[in-house]
């Protein structure tokens, strides 16, 4: 999901020099983000918003680019804080020689910080432990650009829009207030500031503090557009899971867990759309991830949402609503939309990032979203969808499966393949979307049109699915699109296997003159599962990604480390993906070779420690050979949704869990949890009702699932 300049040039990488540094995308990796979206805000460690991504978003809006506090000329000395939770932070500094008489610390200022859908709310204490009474100016400096979305992740950047000062009626007073166009932003304190410099954004306040005494600040930052939110938060009292609990014998699991649902939690968005004759709550999805992604990305929704199936399966029927109120019904050039295909992206307006390099509000460039949205409906129908819901989005499926023939019938070879035809849009358009990610052994970038690898695995496990949900509900076509399946399967193995000094191997794409484009890369693990392969083909698969060129310790790289291009900071050419080693896990037990996937599981749950249980949405690929924790990719989303969907499919691998409601079982088989044992998790529903699972040191095993299920061994 890449939208960086240098991802677009389909001819290679971009040399930048230095004397342009200023337009390079921002740098995340010491960030603290607090969310609850459709807002967030992004700061630095010791808690101020100063420069680069920094701020207080609101729905691909920058409300606030500055929110600095300072005493005077005393130096604030951090000395602790970061995130409690998904939407809170708080932050503890000293102010140096203030009210000292010994080496310890007299006057201490914390900051906490809490984050709702359009408001910012900060408190600023201040408290004197010591014996003397003291007295400072505390002057809070807060400023705007009111930047879009793609101009920050640009690098580029805008003037300063001067504040007003304004009351609540309009009139001149002691709110500070920035608006442009039909976004308005408002911050308020409590107490009044002694004096407001209003086109500066300063707020000052003379404090005097007897020894043990306190004083506080409230800050109060709202943020709105005129016509209201395009994606609503979604309510706060509908969360569509439980809430899971895992206690296990390493403890780094729990806390991964924890973290990811908090952060799954606050990536919920709503479509307005839901309401429209429909009863019984609104529809959710969630929001791909902060900062750069928080707003509907179909391939993101829809792997997060299929990711979390064990938890719910209304954030799965809210996902595929949300995509099907939008699925394409015209040919369009402009936005590449096409009967029957799944969007890539939704935002506000145009994205424009270069000259040559603008993405339209609603935009249609991915391949693979129509095939894994049926998938889904498939997997959210056994794990107990209700069929009535299903019923309704059949006609979307057939829809879906007709883009999916006729897709691959547009270059004659019968493979799903894309090109941006806009010369405008991404470059690539699977899930390695930036432009330099397909490439062939010797580094040479595929030409497009290009069929990935992977696709061909939705698409044949889209077509299977499909069928099956056609047979269930008598409705035609079930043969025909199992027909279509083998027939993709065949010419799969005759036309993308490609072998090396290892042996064989599926190459990553096939370029518009039909070559094998022959990189070793991670797409290996999408494969694997599908139904696409053999035996044989998966085990040479699996053999290859716990080799040392994919499998890192730390999970698998993107691109082989052993490959011409490799870069452990290269987006999609050797960092690494927490879902992209999720789905090879889950993949490898579907397969069969779960002592494959245990390693590869181990790998992330180490790299989560390393991130304080907030897998980023990518790290860099050096591997655990360079040191115990990962390296960042410092311009990485965190949270992001499929990374932190990523751990409940961990969980659901190392269990051996599946589901088939209709068929009346759900599957509860260990394949590696032995490693986490004793270990119990509640909280998973199925059929939508409590599924809890018990895990003993001896491996006994302790299911209680809803009634009417019977629990069977893989």
């Amino acid at each position: 999901m890449d939208t960086t300049v240098k991802a677009q040039d389909t001819n290679g990488p971009v040399s930048t020099s230095t004397s342009v540094a200023a337009d390079l995308q921002p740098f995340l990796h010491d960030a603290v983000v607090t969310l609850y979206a459709p807002s967030f805000v992004v700061s630095r460690a010791d808690g101020q918003l100063d420069g680069g991504a920094d701020g207080f978003y609101h729905g691909d809006g920058r409300a606030l680019s500055h929110l600095t506090v300072a005493v005077g000329s005393i130096a604030l000395a951090p000395v602790g804080g970061g995130l409690r939770g998904a939407d809170r932070a708080d932050f503890r500094a000293i102010l140096r020689g203030l009210g000292e008489v010994t080496p310890d610390p007299a006057v201490a200022l914390n900051r906490r910080r809490t984050v709702a859908s359009g408001r910012l709310e900060e408190s600023v204490e201040v408290t004197n432990a010591g014996t003397r009474r003291v007295g400072f100016r505390l002057t809070v400096t807060a400023g705007t650009d009111l930047a879009p979305m793609e101009r920050v992740k640009s690098g580029h950047v805008l003037d300063p829009v001067p504040a007003r000062a304004e009351d609540a009626d309009g009139a001149g007073g002691g709110d500070l207030v920035w608006s442009r166009d039909d976004f308005a932003v408002r911050l308020v304190s409590e107490p009044a500031p002694d004096t407001l410099e209003a086109p500066e954004g300063r707020l000052s306040y003379d404090v005097e503090l007897d020894p043990g005494a306190s004083w506080t600040v409230a800050l109060r930052c709202t943020a709105a557009y005129a016509d209201g939110d395009q994606f609503p938060a979604a309510p706060a009292d509908a969360v569509p899971w439980r809430g899971p609990a895992l206690r296990s014998a390493d403890r780094r699991f729990d806390q991964w867990l924890d973290q990811s649902v908090a952060d799954a939690d606050r990536l919920r968005l709503m479509d307005p759309r839901s309401a429209e004759g429909r009863t019984g709550g609104v529809d959710q999805f969630l929001a791909a991830g902060a900062p750069w992604f928080l707003t509907l990305f179909g391939r993101d929704a829809l792997w997060a949402a299929r990711m979390l199936l064990p938890l719910s399966t209304e954030l799965a029927a809210g996902t595929l609503r949300t995509l099907a109120r939008r699925q394409g019904a015209v040919a369009d050039p402009a936005t590449e939309e096409q009967p029957g295909k799944i969007l890539h992206e939704v935002r506000r307006g145009t994205q424009n990032f270069t000259d040559t390099f603008a993405v339209p509000p609603v935009y249609y460039g991915t391949v693979d979203a129509t095939p894994l949205w049926i998938t889904l409906l498939h997997d959210a129908w056994r794990w107990g969808l209700a069929p009535e819901q299903v019923e309704q989005l059949l006609p979307h499926t057939e829809s879906a499966l007709a883009w999916l023939r006729d897709q691959a019938d547009a270059a004659g070879d019968g493979f799903l393949r894309y090109i941006d035809r806009t010369g405008r849009g991404l470059a690539n358009q699977g899930w390695k979307d930036s432009g330099d990610a397909i490439r062939h052994r010797d580094g040479r970038l595929a030409d497009p049109p290009i069929a990935l690898c992977e696709v061909q695995a939705y698409a044949y496990e889209a077509a299977r699915g499909g069928a099956a949900l056609l047979r269930a509900f008598g409705r035609p076509g079930a043969d025909a699109w199992e027909e279509w399946a083998e027939g993709l399967a065949a010419r799969f193995r005759k036309r993308f296997w490609v072998e090396d000094a290892r042996g064989p191997y599926p190459a990553v794409a096939l370029d518009r003159d039909g070559r094998p484009v022959d990189s070793v890369t991670s797409g290996f693990g999408h494969l694997l599962g599908t139904g696409l392969l053999n035996q044989e083909e998966s085990a040479a698969l699996a053999a290859r990604l716990t080799g040392p060129g994919l499998d890192s310790g730390h999970g698998l790289r993107t691109l082989s480390s052993d490959s011409v291009g490799f870069n452990p900071y290269g987006y999609h050419i050797g960092s690494i993906w927490p879902h992209d080693t999720a789905i090879a896990v889950h993949g490898l037990v579907r397969a069969g070779f779960p002592d494959a996937a245990a390693p590869l599981a181990a790998g992330l749950l180490t790299a989560s420690a390393g991130f304080a249980g907030r897998l980023p949405e990518l790290f860099a690929g050096h591997g655990a050979a360079a040191g115990p924790h990962p390296a960042p990719y410092p311009a990485s989303c965190r949270p992001q949704a499929w990374a932190a969907a990523s751990s409940v499919l961990v969980l659901r691998s190392a269990l051996g869990l599946d589901a088939d409601v209709p068929g009346g079982t759900v599957t509860v088989a260990p394949a590696f949890a032995g490693a986490y044992a004793p270990l119990t998790v509640t909280g998973l529903q199925v059929g939508g009702a409590p599924l809890d699972i018990t895990l003993a040191a001896d491996g006994a095993v302790d299911v209680t699932a809803p009634e009417g299920l019977t629990v069977v061994p893989a």
